[in-house]
C-alpha cells in the first residue's frame, strides 16, 4: 500500500478498524509458524515412533537368535558323542554274539569275564545317553522306527503286519534314533 493510500484510510477507518485489519495477517504469520512448529514436532514423533519400532523389532529378533543359539548349543551337547556311539554299536553286538557263543561252552568263568565287560561298556553307553530300542516279535511294525529289512509269510494270522524277529538292536542317543532296529515283518 502506498502513503496516499494509507493517509486515505485513515481517514476512513478510525485507528481501531485500522489496527484490527492488520492483526489478522499478523496472527495469521504467527499461526503459519506454530503450524509449521506442530508439524515439526509431529514429524519428530512419527520418526521417533519408526526408530522404537525399529529397536523393538532388532531387539525381538537377537532374542530369537540366542534362544536359537542355545537350544542348538544344548542340542549339540546332547548328541556330542553320536559318533563314537556309532562306532561303538557293531562292537556291542559283537559281544552280544560272543556271550551267546561262549554260553555253550563249559568253561563259564571266560564267559563270566565277558559277560562284565560287554555289561561295564554297555553300562558306560547308557550313562552317556545311549539307549537301545525294546522290539520283540509280535511288535506292531512302525516304519518311522524300525528298518523292515524282509517280509515274510506270517506264520499265524495274529503276526501279520507285525514283527516276527529281531536281526540287528536299535539304538537311540537322548530322543534321536542313532540306529534303527532291523527287523523281519510277516505278511
Amino acid at each position: 500500500m502506498s502513503k496516499k493510500d494509507k493517509s486515505e484510510l485513515e481517514d476512513v477507518l478510525p485507528e481501531e478498524q485500522l489496527s484490527n485489519n492488520e492483526q489478522p495477517e499478523e496472527l495469521s504469520a504467527e499461526q503459519q509458524d506454530e503450524q509449521t512448529s506442530v508439524s515439526e514436532e509431529e514429524e519428530l514423533r512419527t520418526a521417533l515412533k519408526a526408530e522404537k519400532d525399529k529397536f523393538l523389532r532388532l531387539f525381538a529378533e537377537f532374542e530369537n537368535y540366542k534362544k536359537r543359539t542355545s537350544k542348538e548349543r544344548m542340542e549339540l551337547f546332547k548328541t556330542a558323542g553320536q559318533e563314537i556311539m556309532l562306532a561303538l554299536l557293531p562292537v556291542l553286538d559283537d559281544f552280544d554274539r560272543a556271550s551267546a557263543e561262549m554260553a555253550k561252552l563249559e568253561d563259564k568263568e571266560m564267559f563270566k569275564g565277558v559277560e562284565l565287560i560287554s555289561n561295564k561298556l554297555k553300562e558306560t553307553l547308557k550313562s552317556k545317553g545311549l539307549e537301545q530300542i525294546e522290539v520283540k516279535q509280535g511288535d506292531s511294525f512302525d516304519a518311522e522306527v524300525h528298518d523292515a529289512i524282509t517280509q515274510i509269510p506270517a506264520p499265524n494270522k495274529k503276526l501279520k503286519g507285525k514283527i516276527i524277529d529281531v536281526v540287528e538292536k536299535g539304538f537311540k542317543l537322548g530322543d534321536r534314533i542313532i540306529r534303527h532296529p532291523k527287523v523281519v515283518v510277516g505278511n
